[in-house]
């Protein structure tokens, strides 16, 4: 029997339909291992190594998985193909013990072909995609721990802030001020209605044409005086077409979508919000109810920022509209689209996973939601593999010739070759397919009404979901995976909130930008977190360590914060420690007492919390906090949880950091000469596991 590991149980059922009984696949249920909810779980003094514990909710699953690995001779480690999902597979590995290097296999699309393909190409975990995702992890971390008190204390209790929350949040800011501060311009268009007899008909051609310029150089209307001087001489002049030119126009198909791209039209033309999207885009990716096929996958990865597709695929494309759409309507060369600089192009663009399922025919057998997103995917994929539209165009200038020459303007195009359009199934273009004026250079036209219209420059638009997740993306800031993540921070925070189908900030939010930007201007400058972004990737690559990345970063950092922290006061007394006062958020300091060291917070007397100090010497199994050494009255040598009295774990002997998968009882670590192992207190069970402590750490 082989064991597959994913992290999404529909992953899992949508994989089992593709494998045979000798397969058995199960789900992690994402991330199984964590930094510390209670404390900062990073040892900034040793190359800020993290502190992993396993999840609380995800204790019984690993316990399950366990025992699926003990039953089977191969495992395989098939969470998602990007960081998150490598840093799941080497979670997994440490957490379950699993020995063999080549166990990760990753595909693009959950098909039966690209499963089996994987399940023949397996590899080593990539540590640089882990370390990439560790990095982002500390970092993270780090900043929230240290910024997240700081507002609190200055605002309200109970605010966070963070690396790319807290810059996506001043530019919200930002766009409101701007708003505000707009002062508009007033401006006016002239319209003059002309009329062209027509000889054959004995009717009139009429048709509109706006002001530009006088005596060939453009000219801006800004007040009523001036547009009444224009009307007014324009009505005396004899109407001329001064200049005809007639040309053929080419319209490009966009690329295939990106996260970013998908996410901006799902918002506009579907109307969802940024978290229907990427909810939707999941199921899609991993496995949908289709009436009478059950669970079926229906698109490629959903995280990504390339536009590259596929050999086969796009191949399959051309094919498929060769034989839809005719021979015309494919491109003499495929079409190659350039990904944007600063992209990962870890995974191909967004497209169905295969051109069979069309959006039609699977419309009465899945949920309207996800037939809305996949046919905005499907159509979007074949409209980027067609032809060019083309389009015949017509520019006319006219004259109004009395003291001086006032120029008007005509521009029109109608659709000769409708192209990838045609892939739509609302052609945009069959509102351009009205007939042009038929204009000669020379001929004299009638004029049949002229006005002007007033009007003023307006300030920027507030930013929707979707607007705000391309402006993300242009600025560097956050990956595909967290766009949407970050605006459902933002809302839930109460720092943002809608108006209509737009975002503003509260005031809340605009406070907290204010003492952020006011004391950490670097941090919420958009270059730090887009740089940032790219040590990550650079991380990825091979070419620098995480740690470093993180030290040249925090030394600076962390002084900045004293200095805030500590601005007109007296820095409290005893070592500071990364352990958090969970009555008031302040970072807790060591102190002594004729009975020994203990926690005490800072912040006394205004808040008195105190707790029991001492080295961690292990890790807790039943929370995951520290374990330290302890003496009872007698002196007797005892093991206790750090985290009391929220967790009473109490051991005589030095635990292991998970119970003991067979019964459930205690583990203790027992080290010789040669080895270290796990074995269970419970003297009728045999169980022990041989570690190798360097992994395990």
């Amino acid at each position: 029997m082989k064991l597959i590991i994913v992290e999404s149980p529909h992953k899992a059922k949508t994989i089992s339909k593709y494998l045979g009984s000798g397969y058995r696949v199960v789900a992690s249920k994402g991330h199984v291992s964590d930094l510390p909810q209670k404390s900062l779980g990073i040892d900034v003094k040793n190359n800020f190594k993290p502190e992993y514990v396993i999840s609380e909710d995800k204790k019984s699953t690993i316990d399950m998985i366990k025992k699926d690995i003990a039953k089977c001779d191969t495992v395989y480690l098939a969470a998602d193909p990007d960081r998150e999902g490598e840093a799941i597979s080497w979670h997994l590995a440490n957490v379950c013990g699993i020995k063999d290097k080549k166990v990760r296999i990753v595909f693009n699309e959950i098909s039966k072909k690209a499963v089996q393909k994987a399940l023949e190409n397996p590899r080593e975990i990539n540590m640089g995609l882990v370390d990439a995702q560790q990095a982002r992890r500390v970092l993270d971390r780090l900043m929230g721990y240290e910024l997240s008190p700081i507002i609190s204390h200055q605002i309200k209790s109970g605010l966070s802030a963070g690396r790319v929350q807290s810059v996506a949040l001043k530019m919200v800011v930002d766009r409101e001020r701007e708003i505000r501060n707009f002062v508009p311009q007033e401006y006016w268009t002239i319209t003059a209605h002309l009329v062209k007899a027509n000889d054959n008909t004995n009717s009139d051609i009429s048709f509109k044409s706006e002001f530009v310029d006088i005596d060939g150089k453009k000219v801006k209307v800004e007040n009523k005086e001036q547009a009444d001087t224009v009307i007014e001489a324009s009505k005396k002049g004899e109407w001329i077409v001064d200049d005809v030119k007639r040309a053929k126009s080419y319209s490009k198909p966009a690329s295939p979508f990106t996260t970013s791209t998908m996410q901006q039209d799902a918002i506009s033309k579907l109307g969802f919000s940024a978290s229907m999207v990427t909810q939707t885009a999941q199921r899609l990716y991993e496995g949908v109810e289709v009436e009478g096929e059950g669970q079926i996958a229906l698109v490629t990865y959903i995280r990504t920022d390339s536009v590259r597709v596929a050999d086969d695929a796009q191949k399959e494309a051309l094919a498929f509209i060769e034989s839809n759409y005719g021979k015309e309507y494919c491109p003499q060369k495929p079409n190659i689209y350039a990904t944007g600089a600063g992209a990962q192009d870890a995974h191909e663009a967004i497209r169905p996973i295969t051109l069979e399922r069309t959006p039609e025919s699977l419309k009465d057998r899945m949920s309207r939601t996800d037939y809305k997103l996949y046919k905005l995917i499907y159509d979007r994929f074949v409209a980027s593999q067609m032809a060019n539209a083309e389009y015949d165009t017509l520019t006319v200038h006219i004259v109004s010739k009395s003291d001086r020459n006032y120029g008007y303007t005509l521009k029109g195009k109608v659709c000769a070759f409708a192209g990838y359009t045609s892939a739509y199934q609302s052609n945009p273009d069959k509102e351009n397919t009205k007939e042009l004026p038929n204009l000669n250079t020379g001929e004299v036209l009638n004029l049949k009404d002229i006005a002007g219209e007033q009007k003023f420059t307006k300030p920027p638009q507030r930013y929707t979901d979707g607007s705000f997740i391309k402006a993300m993306e242009e600025n560097g800031i956050g990956r595909p995976s967290t766009f949407e993540k970050t605006i459902t921070v933002l809302y839930k925070r109460t720092y943002i909130e809608k108006d209509g189908k737009n975002m503003k900030p509260t005031e809340l939010g605009e406070l907290v930008c204010d003492q952020l930007v006011k004391n950490f201007p670097e941090i919420m400058d958009t270059k730090f977190t887009a740089n940032m972004e790219n040590n990550l990737d650079k991380i990825e690559e091979g070419n620098i360590k995480w740690y470093d990345v993180i030290a040249d970063f925090y030394t600076d950092f962390h002084n900045k914060v004293l200095e805030v922290k500590y601005q007109g006061k007296v820095k409290p007394k005893g070592e500071e420690t990364d352990v958090i006062c969970e009555k008031c958020g302040a970072r807790m300091v060591i102190k002594d007492s004729k009975f020994g060291k203990f926690l005490a917070c800072p912040n006394f007397p205004k808040c008195r919390n105190t707790k029991p100090y001492g080295q961690a010497v292990a890790k807790c199994p039943q929370c995951g906090g520290g374990i330290t050494k302890k003496y009872s009255k007698k002196g007797t040598e005892y093991y206790s949880c750090m985290n009391y009295p929220d967790c009473k774990f109490i051991s005589w002997d030095l635990p292991a950091p998970y119970f003991c998968p067979e019964c459930k009882s205690t583990m203790k670590i027992v080290k010789t000469k040669d080895s270290t192992k796990y074995v269970c207190t419970n003297r009728n069970c045999k169980h022990t596991e041989l570690i190798d402590e360097q992994k395990d750490d």
